[in-house]
């Protein structure tokens, strides 16, 4: 998986004096599922409006396999499915006329959208449902819709905007289990925008976070967890039975351990390294029970936070700055004005 299929540089989108997307450089690799994670506003759908060809950079260049999205927008349409946050289909039509009707689109014949509609609604479980009308379907069963629509044309890359907004848990595990077949089994490529950390954390094999526009962090969540600790304190939640003064002193003794603060019957060890390793092998020897031990920090929650803060701190010292500087510009000018 080391081919390069999506491929941005230097990628912006103004509107006005908003910047909407800035200076983008990415790459992404065939048949791996990417999580382009924001919150709203941050940059995402607009980098997939550039991707689709359907709105043009204001500065940089954009290409999937090779051509240029602006340039081969007919071409990029060949070969990539899109899933919208809200699919729309016809409400009058059922499942199985929307994806013809869509096969149609797409210059297929009969028998190839007969062969394809029930190739996908079977992949998507909507067999039972393919011949009632859309109007009656459940998000979860647009959603899969939207899928077996998007397999019509037989993608290699698919690219999904906030696929799993407003699902159950049910639709959403149905929706996830989908999206990961059709990365390892079909070899197809996924690009996913959310912002539900949780649920792109069990699929992705790298994310890149967005905020305000700017690509602040990229990579696989382990090695961005990695980073995370790296720059930070390490938190221990640990909960033991019993829990004597035995116990706290041998956590005292490790090295680096700065604090240790009860959270109802669970204590966090607040220190500058892993001591997970020590304290584990202490208990085991002594006959303790361990009822909970989990390391904060590596998850992608506080992954996405981490960036989030230390982007918006970013962008408060640079405002501040460029206040300062005009204040003083303005000091200036008035001064010159007045002699």
């Amino acid at each position: 998986m080391g081919e390069v299929i999506i491929q941005t540089s230097g990628l912006t989108k103004r509107y006005g004096e908003k910047i909407a997307v800035n200076q983008l450089n990415l790459s992404i690799k065939k048949g791996e599922i990417f999580g382009l994670l924001g919150p709203n506003g941050a940059g995402k759908t607009t980098t997939i409006l550039m991707l689709l060809g359907l709105t043009e950079p204001s500065a940089g260049t954009a290409t999937i396999c090779g051509m240029d999205c602006t340039r081969n927008a007919l071409g990029i349409k060949k070969i990539v499915g899109y899933l919208p946050d809200n699919p729309g289909f016809y409400q009058d039509l059922t499942g199985r006329q929307n994806l013809a009707f869509t096969g149609r689109l797409n210059g297929l014949s009969e028998e190839e959208i007969k062969k394809r509609s029930d190739e996908a609604l079977n992949r998507v479980r909507l067999e039972d449902a393919a011949d009632k009308k859309t109007g009656t379907y459940s998000k979860g069963m647009r959603q899969r819709l939207g899928i077996a629509d998007v397999l019509m044309k037989d993608p290699e890359i698919i690219i999904m905007d906030e696929p799993t907004l407003g699902l159950d848990p049910e639709g959403m595990r149905e929706l996830l289990e989908l999206m990961t077949q059709m990365s390892k089994e079909d070899g197809r490529t996924l690009l996913i925008s959310s912002h539900q950390l949780y649920q792109v954390q069990q699929i992705c094999d790298r994310v890149g976070i967005f905020v305000n526009g700017n690509l602040v962090a990229c990579g696989e969540i382990e090695d961005l967890g990695h980073q995370v600790q790296d720059s930070t304190k390490y938190s221990l939640e640990l909960q033991v039975d019993p829990c004597d003064d035995k116990v706290l002193a041998e956590i005292s003794r490790q090295p680096g351990v700065s604090s240790i603060q009860k959270e109802g019957n669970m204590f966090v060890v607040e220190s500058k390294y892993d001591i997970r390793s020590q304290l584990t092998s202490f208990l085991g020897s002594h006959e303790y029970t361990i009822q909970h031990l989990h390391q904060r920090g590596g998850d992608l929650d506080a992954i996405y936070r981490m960036y989030f803060e230390r982007a918006e701190a970013e962008a408060e010292a640079i405002a501040m700055k460029a206040t300062q500087k005009g204040k003083l510009h303005n000091r200036l000018f008035r001064g010159g004005g007045t002699k």
